[in-house]
């Protein structure tokens, strides 16, 4: 396998294991003899990392970093000290990397350097659907993009022998759709690659500038290389069918356009940049028309156009969101290539849509309803908590990305905002970006409030271990991080620990922080209540008698709460369903009559 970028696995070890995208991934890269492994968890890219850490930690050390760029710099010193490595990360989080990562390209390898992007079309879980092939093109690395979980492992334990034979990173691109799709993957062995150890190259590995304008003219010449190389790769393949159309497609839409064209002539790219325009144009004349099908950017679609191809893409397909089959049967009905289909008008009942809401029982809607009442203008972030700007808590007025909301609410103070200003921020992205806003607003002398909402895990994205939590990727036990003496090391005088389920106190120190001028630090302090094991106490229950309709509980927002079928003075009372209630007393800490007690007392 190793120094062949096409090679099966080993027959004497063949057999079949149903893998989703990331599982496959993970696979690959611990066949490739992958040594160290980095990430921070982010939808749909996580599991890749949850899986690596399922194999011998004498195989490969995985781990949880605090941030994007860390994993990227971890996996980058596993390379040059002559191992391979991979770094794994959502879409967004290559933004966070970028930097490392267009150094890199001009760098490249030792050890092989693998990145593992999920982009995310539809944006399922994101703040944006940025097409990572972009930042690909921009920093002159290749990408290869599997269209199944097979490929998934095979594309990625090629792309270690493509980034060791021609000194590159290279990307896997991966969407949600692969990431989470589960299907019968072939298995093989592990290759045990001999470390190169690191090799003393400063004009290589140091990039000042004179060094990097030669690694600028290498990194081109990479990439023509690459361009060859790739004319005649394999993972590019040229499936001959009717020549009156052709389409040229890549990655998970490819099985769509099996399905709905099965008698097209189809490109299928397994590599998507560098594109080999011999490769493009040979396609192209051996079909009357040529369609393109991506997802999101036209990418493809524009390097044929550079070339001087007539070529169709997304006057037809959508430039947003996510294809199916659907979609790209609707393309082709739109550009006249196939017939539309009868359309059937069938009654069915309509769901109603429910909000996303926080869990019954979160601790950080104690948080959000002190912060609303406070009548703060507040800059929110990244985490389940984001959807505290939904009612009823409607408790965040922006957010923008991960570690945003602190450096936002310094220029909302420095700008003169009239309400007090405040940041709410989870643990996670507080370690993963927060830190040197908190600085800077320390150094500037911002007069804003910092609520840190610490539920001890990274809960948005299924429970992740980090660095404050105590425990490693693998369970195992690790320094805590002690936010109330970091943020005094930074220089914070005022700061406070609260319970989050002591409401009072919550609102109270809340009040206190406002006040003080400079900057103050409110830690929010209670597990999660799902990750990583779901705490539940005693259910709550809601006596009927002496329910005066009030509704001040159904302000939480909690799932637990719904209406009842009696009324007072037309309005409805409220139940509680036993089955969600975690016995969190929120509710009965609001209730204006004291009409929610446990459930033993309400029925005595």
């Amino acid at each position: 396998m190793h120094g062949s970028l096409e090679a099966a696995p080993p027959q004497e070890f063949v057999r079949l294991r149903p893998l989703n995208g990331n599982e496959a991934i993970a696979r690959g890269a611990w066949e490739a003899g992958v040594t160290v492994a980095a990430a921070y968890p982010g939808t749909p890219s996580t599991e890749i990392m949850e899986s690596l850490a399922t194999y011998p930690a004498s195989d490969v050390h995985a781990q949880w970093s605090t941030n994007e760029k860390v994993a990227l710099d971890v996996a980058i010193g596993a390379s040059f000290a002559g191992r391979r490595a991979l770094a794994a990360m959502k879409h967004v989080g290559l933004n966070v990397a970028a930097d490392a990562f267009m150094s890199q390209a001009y760098i490249g390898v030792n050890g092989g350097l693998v990145l593992a992007v999920a982009d995310d079309p539809g944006i399922h879980s994101s703040q944006n659907e940025q097409d990572s092939r972009i930042y690909a093109q921009f920093a002159g690395v290749p990408v290869l993009e599997p269209s199944d979980a097979q490929e998934a492992l095979e594309f990625t334990r090629m792309a270690f022998d493509l980034s060791e034979r021609f000194d590159t990173l290279v990307i896997v691109r991966t969407t949600t759709r692969l990431s989470h799709t589960r299907s019968a993957v072939t298995l093989g062995e592990r290759v045990e690659v001999p470390s190169r150890g690191f090799v003393e190259n400063p004009a290589k590995n140091v990039m000042i500038p004179a060094h990097a304008r030669t690694r600028h003219l290498a990194m081109l010449d990479r990439e023509a290389r690459l361009e060859e190389h790739l004319r005649d790769a394999p993972i590019n393949r040229w499936e001959k069918g009717d020549a009156a159309f052709g389409v040229i497609t890549a990655g998970t839409c490819y099985p769509y356009v099996r399905e709905v064209m099965p008698g097209a002539s189809v490109l299928k790219l397994g590599a998507t940049w560098p594109l080999s325009k011999d490769l493009l144009r040979r396609f192209c004349e051996s079909v009357d028309r040529v369609f393109v099908v991506e997802e999101l950017e036209p990418i493809i679609e524009r390097e044929i156009r550079a070339l001087g191809i007539e070529v169709a893409g997304k006057a037809f397909f959508p430039r947003v969101g996510e294809f199916s089959p659907e979609v790209v049967r609707a393309g082709f009905e739109k550009a006249g290539v196939l017939q539309p289909r009868p359309q059937h008008v069938a009654w069915a009942p309509e769901p109603i849509g429910r909000p996303p809401v926080l869990c019954a029982g979160c601790p950080h809607t104690s948080a959000y309803m002190a912060v609303r009442a406070s009548g703060a203008r507040v800059a929110g972030d990244i985490g389940c908590y984001t959807l505290a700007c939904l009612d009823p808590l409607r408790g965040i007025d922006t957010c923008v990305s991960m570690g945003s909301s602190i450096g936002n609410a310094i220029g909302m103070a420095k700008a003169g905002e009239s309400r007090p200003v405040m940041a709410t921020i989870g643990d996670s992205t507080f370690l993963h970006a927060g830190i040197p806003a908190l600085i800077d607003a320390v150094y500037n002398n911002a007069n804003i409030t910092v609520m840190l909402l610490d539920n001890h895990i990274t809960a948005m994205t299924g429970g992740q271990d980090h660095p404050g939590t105590g425990k490693t990727l693998r369970g195992e036990e690790a320094p805590r991080v002690d936010y109330e003496a970091l943020v005094r090391a930074i220089g914070v005088k005022w700061v406070r620990k609260v319970d989050s389920y002591d409401l009072a106190v919550v609102y109270q120190t809340l009040r206190e922080a406002i006040v003080h001028r400079g900057v103050s630090v409110v830690i929010s302090d209670r597990p999660c209540v799902l990750d990583p094991v779901k705490i539940k106490g005693p259910a709550l229950s809601v006596s009927n008698d002496l329910c005066n309709a009030c509704q001040s509980c159904m302000n939480l927002g909690c799932p637990a709460l719904t209406w009842a079928d009696e009324t007072f003075e037309g309005r409805h009372k409220v139940r509680i369903d036993p089955a969600l209630c975690i016995g969190c007393t929120l509710c009965a800490q609001v209730c204006t009559v004291d009409c929610i007690k446990p459930v033993e007392m309400v029925q005595q």
